[in-house]
């Protein structure tokens, strides 16, 4: 999906994904949906960013507002498929920002990534959510990568 330009996976495991928590009703107190965000030169390098279809997808069958453009990322970290948790964590502490300018207030938001490896990036990503004032942030991933 993020390497051999299969983004419409995303929307095939988001179809299903959303559809179980729909029936389920989980998350159904959920104001958006926000993808882990790419930095805009990796983005237009790549053409897509591989969670984005996957959290649309599910936003749309739980019935939340799917937003990808108030988390944003500003640095533009290298590949941290070889960095252990500590590189992972040191290069993704302060990669992230909200836009200042959005206008939603959101209470409950699910943030969604592909995958999670060591936590760094999406416990960056929860902080800088958190820093508003009476937010509750869920996370949920595609995949969950094992130790060792």
């Amino acid at each position: 999906m993020k390497y051999k330009n299969q983004e419409e996976i995303g929307g095939f495991l988001g179809e299903w994904c959303g559809a179980h928590l729909r029936e389920k009703g989980h998350l159904s107190h959920i104001d958006a949906v926000i993808p882990v965000p790419l930095h805009p030169k990796k983005l237009k390098k790549r053409g897509y960013n591989q969670v984005a279809l996957f959290a649309k997808t599910i936003a749309q069958n739980i019935g939340a507002e799917y937003c990808d453009d108030w988390l944003i990322k500003t640095i533009n970290t290298k590949t941290q498929t070889k960095k252990g948790r500590q590189g992972r964590w040191e290069s993704s502490k302060d990669a992230f920002e909200l836009d200042a300018s959005y206008s939603q207030n959101f209470k409950h938001v699910l943030l969604v990534d592909d995958v999670i490896t060591t936590g760094a990036t999406i416990e960056s990503c929860a902080q800088t959510l958190l820093q508003q004032k009476n937010i509750v942030v869920y996370v949920l991933s595609i995949a969950m990568a094992s130790e060792g």
